[in-house]
């Protein structure tokens, strides 16, 4: 297969240009053509010699993200299930705050990590998506926007898949998104979500990057989370405890903890002390609470909104900083992996 043309980041593009005997600044100009003026042809870049555009003909293909469906939810939420060039499918959202509009991308067609709530998981992996999948999510969600002159302000790699399972394609996505010739995302503005890689944890701690780093959490000790997350048993709770400490260490940065509240599963009172206890070792650290979403093929019942305030209230009690996570898009089953789900079962 030819790489995607939104596989290469910046350096890669200068290595290219120099290697195909061009002039270094084309390299501008390519960027500029893909993510500035964001067209989806070499014949629209008309500033570049025919001979470059044939090329890049020869050597490089635009992604194909056709769409299989487009849903807007009355809170301005819109999401995209996208079929990719081999006939898989995948979920890009986009949310409508009103600090500026976020875009959750996915890392992965499936998901192997087995989360027993959520929907990503069913049906398994299938393949990792390359760095220009991920890349042209985020082009095509500016496309929609720039029908009324908005742009990306934020972006959370929090779609189907485990970007850490993922790694290097995550990272190329990420130098592709910051560079100021490109989209110019600011890192601070991008959050990165790990169900609990420990390896790239340590490996992401040292990249000297300012992206936000999110860990679904889900539970405050090592046996609950092994149930409701077979990552768990891979690399157990301490180890990743420990992998938090180095990351706050290592970067100053701190940490988002993701716990999703099930009803009588996770959300009693005791958990909440639980789980005050850990993260008191690491005071760079924040919780966001998350009202689990239903699920057809999960049996997991939403926690009562009191018990939601009650558990907050007690981290926030034993000064731990916990936020509830506002939801958006549950009338067009915006949680990650509904829709693609739906597509695998009437396919």
């Amino acid at each position: 297969m030819k790489p995607f043309v939104y596989d290469l980041n910046w350096d890669e593009w200068q290595d290219w240009v120099k290697e195909n005997g061009e002039s270094a600044f084309r390299a501008g100009q390519i960027f500029d053509w893909l993510y500035v003026k964001r067209v989806f042809s070499f014949d629209d870049m008309t500033n570049l010699p025919k001979a470059l555009r044939e090329k890049l003909k020869e050597q490089f293909e635009f992604v194909t993200l056709s769409e299989i469906a487009k849903y807007q939810s009355q809170d301005g939420t819109v999401k995209f299930l996208f079929e990719l060039e081999d006939k898989n499918a995948i979920e890009t959202v986009v949310m409508k705050h009103n600090y500026g509009n976020s875009i959750c991308v996915t890392t992965q067609v499936g998901c192997r990590v087995g989360c027993t709530f959520c929907a990503s998981t069913l049906g398994g992996l299938k393949r990792d998506l390359r760095p220009g999948e991920i890349v042209a999510q985020v082009v095509k969600a500016q496309k929609l926007l720039d029908e009324t002159n908005e742009r990306v302000s934020s972006i959370v790699i929090m779609g189907i898949g485990e970007p850490f399972e993922n790694y290097e394609a995550t990272m190329n996505f990420l130098r592709v998104m910051i560079h100021p010739k490109g989209l110019n995302i600011g890192q601070r503005h991008i959050t990165v979500s790990t169900s609990g890689i420990v390896p790239n944890i340590y490996k992401f701690a040292d990249e000297n990057l300012q992206v936000n780093l999110a860990i679904s959490i889900h539970a405050p000790n090592d046996k609950l989370r092994s149930k409701l997350m077979p990552v768990n048993r891979r690399f157990p709770f301490n180890d990743l405890v420990e992998a938090c400490k180095y990351y706050t260490a290592k970067t100053g940065r701190r940490i988002t903890f993701e716990y999703a509240l099930m009803g009588e599963v996770n959300d009693q009172p005791e958990h909440a002390e639980e789980l005050a206890q850990v993260l008191k070792e690491m005071p760079l650290s924040h919780v966001n609470l998350i009202p689990v979403n239903f699920v057809a093929e999960r049996d997991f019942k939403r926690t009562p909104r009191d018990d939601i305030f009650t558990f907050q209230r007690i981290l926030e009690k034993n000064k731990i900083n916990a936020t509830i996570r506002r939801e958006q898009g549950s009338d067009i089953a915006a949680a990650c992996g509904q829709l693609r789900a739906k597509h695998m079962e009437s396919k």
